[in-house]
């Protein structure tokens, strides 16, 4: 059974829950519609006060997922991981229990409900009584949670974090957050009742409170060491996110509220806090940051999946991007942001995850994907991927992976452009079609004599079909241009090649119940397939789902290892922990070491042994089924 007041009495309501705030919200908007807004401003005042404190905590949230920005001066180096996210999903409760008692607190005191808008006298008062009893009653009461019986059941709830975030500042109890919103309310209900509160005291106090509780739990130190050498007493009076990290990785110092003289005074002051800070607080160049090993190079893939960063919502971004209706107001503001981007941006780091102690970071090519079919655009976007490719060689990364149109042929060859234009790469580019060739294949069942193909010539399309002959399956291939067609076909054995067979329009595959499409295709296009088929595809962007007399598969991916760490962020429409094949053919080359760069036409030799490397270092096909086996 749990303890009394561990679990929050809105459990239940999942994200239903905003319900317990409707009688507040309600009366909010009826005194603002209908009533004496003079009268029932507190209540209106409340409701901003709420929504401005969650606006403090997302900022501060999207501001430490901002790796272009911070990932020099992070303090803990994992990553924030899906189990972390998860835990911390009802960061809010804390607002939504404090929203509460000010909303009760109001009722039971009338005259918060008439306070005046500014009274000097009130800052100094709210000061005096935050110093003189929120910080040692926070410290004191911090010191019991952590013993035995109240930290096993209360507060090692908000320890579970491994990786301390603005959001693990509101993740605790609901005893914990009823003693953290006492304290909160004494310097502001003190002052009311000495004659010096209100209105902009009451916010100001709350939302710096907000600012610096999220600022110690960010693990992004911001405050410069040069400012405590040149005023050494400031330590004592203000902590610094790496203060307040040693508490949460040593867990017996540092438990001050905001002033570390109070642990001085308790003696529990960490003696490394302020070598540490000073330490870190140096770094901000990155001259010891970590090289990653292993860069996948991505792009914006549209204007609402932009979205779908950590950065934005960090929630969303841990699950498979779908649109979403709230994005839509925020849509203008993305496609500033997008003109932005392609006048002034540079390729930025946007994730990182650990595998097996080699650091994996995916960088982001400022360009959406519709910019990729505009004839003017494409010399500045080859030109952002060639500043990409250069800067990891400099850094010294030892593979850089191409995404989806990063690497199309039109564009740069698969990446032979840039591989031909530096010849002394140290950095491999790959392209990492051979294991997308690879996963493709292995849906396919064995027992399948027949396919249809579209994007036939192309790449990918090329290489499937001349595996396909080989083990006797028939392929047709959807192709205008003869010529291409028969110079695929003379790559085939010569007793596969008659397996090779030139189809010009889609009636051909009328009879045929596998279709692997590698270029789009409309829905009445899709009209030919028979009742029953599977639609395989490496189309980007993926087929509409038409047909419901049929099946549609994914986009080529595979699961990354069960020994990732601090993998917090889904890949597009990919469920946790699965990437894109291209993704995937990018960590397989960096784990084997393999030293040549694997751009341009994909050498069908190598499809069986992509595949069992991939295997081998325990990637796992998306698809339940596997039909190439490790004999291959």
């Amino acid at each position: 059974m749990a303890a009394f007041l561990s679990t929050w009495p809105w459990d239940n309501l999942g994200k239903y829950k905003y319900v317990v705030l409707g009688p507040l919200f309600a009366k909010a908007f009826q005194s603002v519609v209908y009533e004496d807004f003079q009268k029932y401003s507190w209540c209106v005042h409340v409701v901003v006060l709420y929504l401005a404190r969650c606006l403090i905590y997302q900022l501060w949230s999207s501001y430490s997922n901002m790796l272009f920005l911070i990932r020099n001066r992070r303090i803990l180096q994992q990553g924030v991981d899906f189990n972390q996210i998860d835990k911390e999903w009802n960061w809010d409760n804390s607002l939504m229990l404090h929203t509460l008692m000010a909303f009760i607190g109001c009722y039971i005191f009338p005259f918060l409900q008439s306070l005046p808008l500014w009274d000097s006298k009130g800052l100094i008062t709210v000061l005096l009584l935050h110093i003189g009893i929120s910080e040692p009653l926070f410290y004191w009461v911090h010191r019991c949670f952590h013993k035995d019986y109240l930290f096993t059941n209360y507060h090692s709830l908000h320890h579970s974090s491994p990786v301390p975030q603005p959001f693990t500042a509101g993740n605790a109890t609901v005893l914990e957050n009823m003693v953290l919103g006492i304290i909160i309310g004494i310097p502001v209900m003190g002052s009311s009742l000495l004659g010096y509160g209100s209105i902009a005291l009451v916010y100001g106090y709350v939302l710096v409170f907000d600012f610096l509780r999220c600022l110690g739990h960010s693990n992004v130190e911001v405050v410069p060491h040069k400012v405590f050498e040149k005023m050494p007493f400031l330590r004592y009076i203000l902590y610094t996110p790496t203060y307040h990290s040693l508490h949460h990785t040593e867990k017996e110092t540092n438990f001050c509220l905001f002033m570390p003289l109070f642990d001085a005074l308790g003696n529990t002051l960490n003696p490394s806090s302020w070598e540490l800070h000073n330490k870190i607080s140096s770094n901000a160049a990155g001259k010891n940051s970590k090289v990653p090993d292993f860069v996948f190079l991505a792009h914006v893939v549209d204007i609402t999946s932009a979205l779908h960063v950590p950065f934005v919502f960090r929630s969303l971004g841990s699950l498979p991007y779908s649109m979403r209706i709230f994005f839509l107001p925020m849509l203008p503001w993305v496609f500033l942001v997008m003109l932005v981007m392609w006048l002034r941006s540079k390729p930025f780091v946007l994730t990182f995850y650990k595998l097996r102690n080699r650091l994996h970071q995916t960088w982001v090519v400022p360009r959406f994907g519709f910019q990729y079919f505009i004839p003017f655009a494409t010399e500045g976007i080859n030109k952002q991927i060639e500043k990409a490719i250069l800067r990891a060689d400099n850094l010294g990364v030892k593979v850089i992976s191409l995404a989806a149109l990063n690497k199309n042929e039109a564009l740069n060859g698969g990446g032979t452009l840039f591989v031909n234009k530096h010849p002394n790469l140290k950095v491999r580019v790959v392209h990492g079609n051979t294991l997308t060739a690879a996963v493709i294949l292995n849906e396919i069942p064995k027992d399948v004599k027949e396919v249809f193909l579209t994007g036939a010539t192309s790449k990918l399309g090329r290489a499937i079909a001349l595996y396909l002959c080989r083990r006797k399956v028939r392929v047709l291939m959807l192709t205008l241009s003869t010529e291409r067609f028969q110079n695929i076909q003379k790559e085939a054995p010569a007793d596969c090649q008659p397996y090779l067979v030139q189809v010009t329009k889609y009636n051909a595959a009328q009879n045929c119940k596998t279709w692997i499409v590698g270029k789009w295709i409309t829905p009445r296009e899709q009209g030919w397939a028979p009742a029953g088929t599977h639609f395989h595809q490496f189309v980007v962007p993926p087929i509409l789902s038409f047909r419901r007399d049929c099946t549609y598969g994914d986009l080529a991916a595979m699961r990354l290892p069960e020994d990732v760490e601090g993998l917090g962020t889904c890949e597009y429409t990919m469920e946790r922990g699965v990437v894109h094949a291209c993704h995937a053919g990018g960590v397989v080359h960096s784990l084997e070491g393999w030293t040549h760069h694997e751009v341009g036409a994909l050498d069908v030799d190598r499809i069986d042994l992509v595949w069992n490397a991939a295997l081998k270092h325990g990637l796992k096909p998306v698809s339940s089924a596997s039909n190439l086996t490790n004999s291959h």
